[in-house]
């Protein structure tokens, strides 16, 4: 899965200076509907937690996995379905759901720039709330005529929900293998890009072939986009990323920059930052990002990313004709401009 590959994803990518605002610009008329969508779902929750739901549901965040819907179906700038506003509001829901959850198992403070849900009412309160995203999204997506959509992102939300009980009950293990890594990242976030790619060309009306294509697009540009988070995490900035930065290593989590650091630290030094994942000394991040510098690790995980942004372009490549397919090839020069702005940290 994180085999070097180099072509175009690896070769242009200090050239190519794409950000969101300019590659999410056409999509402005797609978002605000989405936007007035999910607003107006604020009725169907009860009155005592709607403005709960409200903060959750606001317009700060990038909304990556709706605009992976309304791409995949995309058929012109001013084509905007219900039904793809529909499975976009659904996809957005589960997401937020999730890092309601994640923040609380974090301990993060910060989440698109302001207090987490978490912090705001409370972790007990934050985790009922993040069940009522999920089993709203769940509601809309009944509403379809038939059960393929609901089963679909019922077996999507399950999926997401078990990568992370596996990443918790992984935290604080150095048991965890890069296959073990890589599973984790393929449940807990490639499966939602997935499941966004794929419903967004069916509802299109893409041949099943083509859908296929564009859900395996998906997944790996998710595996692609969380392998950078987990990358930000380390040499971010909290005021260009939006979030609290610096929890994987105090909350023992082992995540794929960790991993190599480790297998490049001389055998003294990983044996204490094996003390420091496990709990058994306080993390010291300064000096861990330090190795990271010294030792590589930005460039071989940047690496890995590049890979699998390779294998999205390919998955796309016999679908050249595909309305959808250089808009979501697009996505993959904003990752690339995204992990080239975290080398001026490095």
């Amino acid at each position: 899965m994180f085999a070097v590959v180099m072509n175009r994803e690896a070769s242009t990518a200090p050239s190519s200076k794409p950000a969101f605002a300019g590659v999410f610009a056409h999509l402005a008329p797609h978002m605000a509907e989405l936007d007035r969508f999910l607003h107006g779902q604020l009725e169907s929750f009860e009155p005592e937690i709607r403005a709960m739901a409200d903060y959750c549901i606001d317009t700060s965040g990038k909304r990556i996995r709706p605009a992976l819907v309304f791409l995949s179906g995309w058929r012109g700038p001013k084509v905007i379905t219900p039904d793809l506003v529909r499975v976009a509001a659904v996809v957005e829901l589960v997401h937020l759901a999730t890092l309601v959850h994640d923040d609380i198992m974090d301990e993060a403070d910060v989440r698109r720039s302001r207090r987490t849900a978490a912090r705001e009412f409370g972790p007990v309160a934050a985790v009922l709330l993040g069940d009522a995203l999920f089993a709203h999204a769940l509601h809309l997506a009944t509403q379809f005529p038939t059960t393929e959509i609901c089963a679909a992102v019922s077996e999507s939300t399950r999926r997401v929900c078990a990568g992370e009980i596996v990443q918790t009950l992984r935290r604080g293990s150095l048991n965890i293998s890069l296959a073990d890594y890589q599973r984790i990242i393929d449940l807990k976030t490639a499966e939602l890009f997935r499941v966004s790619c794929f419903l967004g060309a069916k509802l299109s009306g893409a041949e099943p072939a083509c859908a296929d294509a564009a859900a395996r697009y998906g997944r790996h540009l998710g595996i692609a986009y969380q392998i950078y988070d987990d990358l930000a995490d380390y040499f971010g900035t909290e005021a260009r990323i939006g979030k609290t930065l610096g929890t994987d290593l105090a909350s023992g989590k082992l995540t794929l920059p960790l991993i190599t650091l480790s297998e490049r630290l001389p055998a003294a030094e990983r044996q204490l930052l094996a003390e420091e994942i496990t709990g058994k000394r306080p993390p010291q991040l300064a000096l861990r990002l330090q190795q990271m510098n010294d030792l590589g690790v930005f460039a071989a995980v940047t690496t890995c990313i590049h890979a699998e942004l390779a294998h999205a372009t390919a998955a796309l490549a016999p679908w050249p004709a595909y309305p959808a397919t250089t808009h979501l090839l697009a996505l993959g020069d904003v990752l690339r401009a995204q992990v080239a702005a975290l080398q001026i940290n490095t």
